[in-house]
């Protein structure tokens, strides 16, 4: 057998349904990786061997139920607690925090999916920005290349994925959380459509942004965990989406009609800053939409004018994300100076200014949907720029930072706020030797469709075999 790393999750599982290989097995093969290589990528900021383990030995004696991931290691994201394990939120203002003693119900999804935690994956302070730089750890580097960032702000767990530290991960997704790093690191990032998952529907957000979905090598390995993410309880909200007869997996086997793609590089940051879309990542959307055509699809070349007045009412809302933090103890002393700056501004927010910025945001949502209708996907560029080096961000300025990362990532936010699918699509290596990808984005509840699409695009673009530098 090949090293096990070397294998995706779905031969993973296979192997292990077949008895070829055991969980124990498994989780000590990459414990050991993670040992060689998180001092290096700094992707987990806690590992949990004994846990793994004995979860491990309990999956081989019979008593633990193996689920759909068959005991695949993944590390929580260091935002979700998880009985026994502390949650450090990439913050100082969270050292010497009470250790979880109940876990929150992403944790036992995936513990009833089969997965075993292996440890928590690093994230930027409480999850506000788009790259996994703090103070209390140091900043995630990018496997293909150690000075520059594996993005935010699920980089722990995007740098562990790309560098076969765990077979796949999961990551939440609140302006672009998951899909983000995935272009960064090479990988396939799923956000799913608002309301899909029980564990983190979205509806328990402000605005309805943030929603947990997977990090794989390949588009297969993603619709695994897709399907163990959504489990097998009923949603504990209405969401207005039913049981589909197929698992997302099953969905990639099925075939795939031809569709109708607008292609587009409007986004609606356009008219708040100067968004420069860098040749390259623009060279690798024309790459796909060639690919689509000769897959028979047709792509629609448009330019989308999205509703006025976003940019303000998104920043109003993530300004109010941050100020319930010092309501939770959090003092503005403990914190970095950009969640300080967030915390400060939220405070200063009256509720008719939330509500108004809200009612944008809804009217937004309502212009998007009926502005893409007359496509099946939408396909944007990933990111607009090469991945930032470490420390690109400036730390001092906090309204600087945040046109910064309005500048790399223009494309990503406006899909939470739509509550769309979207999917982040690796398509090769810039000359840098970075990872280029693209951003496809499917109609209300297209998780599906997006994941078909994706599945035969990765059979052109041969990405799969790809391995970053410290592999």
């Amino acid at each position: 057998m090949s090293l096990l790393h070397e294998l995706s999750a779905v031969q993973l599982v296979e192997a292990r349904s077949t008895g070829e290989v055991s969980a124990t097995e498994l989780v000590t093969h990459f414990l050991e990786r993670i040992q060689n290589l998180n001092p290096v990528l700094n992707a987990l900021v806690t590992t949990t061997p004994e846990l793994a383990l004995q979860a491990a030995r309990e999956m081989d004696s019979g008593s633990r139920n193996p689920g759909l991931l068959w005991g695949l290691p993944f590390a929580d994201k260091d935002l979700v607690n998880r009985a026994g394990v502390p949650t450090g939120s990439g913050s100082r203002a969270m050292l010497g925090a009470p250790v979880p003693t109940v876990s929150d119900p992403l944790a036992q999804v995936l513990d009833a999916g089969g997965g075993i935690s292996i440890g928590k994956s690093a994230v930027c302070e409480f999850g506000l920005t788009s790259y996994t730089e703090s103070d209390v750890f140091p900043a995630s580097a990018n496997p293909f290349s150690l000075q520059h960032g594996s993005g935010g702000s699920s980089g722990g767990a995007a740098a562990a994925v790309s560098s076969g530290m765990v077979p796949l991960s999961p990551g939440s997704d609140g302006g672009g959380s998951i899909r983000i790093p995935a272009w960064a690191c090479g990988l396939v990032g799923h956000k799913p459509s608002r309301g899909l998952i029980p564990a983190g529907t979205g509806f328990d957000s402000l605005g309805g942004l943030v929603v947990p979905g997977p990090l794989a090598r390949t588009v297969e390995d993603a619709a695994l965990l897709l399907d163990a993410l959504c489990g097998t309880e009923p949603t504990f909200r209405a969401t207005g989406h039913q049981k589909d007869p197929y698992s997302f997996r099953e969905h990639l086997q099925r075939p795939l009609r031809r569709l109708t793609i607008g292609m587009t590089t409007a986004s609606p940051w356009d008219e708040w800053t100067d968004i420069t879309l860098d040749p390259e990542a623009k060279d690798a959307m024309l790459l796909v939409a060639e690919l689509l055509q000769e897959a028979r699809h047709e792509v629609v070349p448009w330019q989308w004018k999205p509703m006025a007045g976003y940019a303000e009412a998104f920043t109003t809302a993530w300004h109010a994300s941050a100020a319930s933090l010092e309501s939770s103890a959090v003092s503005r002393d403990s914190v970095e100076p950009m969640t300080r700056y967030l915390m400060e501004q939220g405070q200063k927010l009256s509720a008719a200014e939330l509500v108004r910025a809200l009612g944008v945001l809804s009217r937004f949502e309502t212009d998007t949907i009926r502005a893409f209708s007359p496509f099946d996907v939408v396909l944007t560029p990933g990111l607009a720029t090469s991945p930032p080096r470490i420390g690109f961000y400036d730390t001092k300025n906090p309204e600087e930072n945040f046109r910064q990362q309005v500048q790399v990532t223009p494309f990503s936010s406006f899909v939470n706020v739509s509550g769309l699918p979207a999917l982040a699509l690796p398509v090769g290596l810039n000359q840098e030797g970075l990872p280029l990808g693209v951003h496809l984005i499917g109609p209300p509840g297209g998780d599906g469709l997006i994941l078909q699409l994706a599945h035969e695009l990765e059979g052109h673009l041969g990405w799969s075999g790809t391995r970053p530098t410290i592999w």
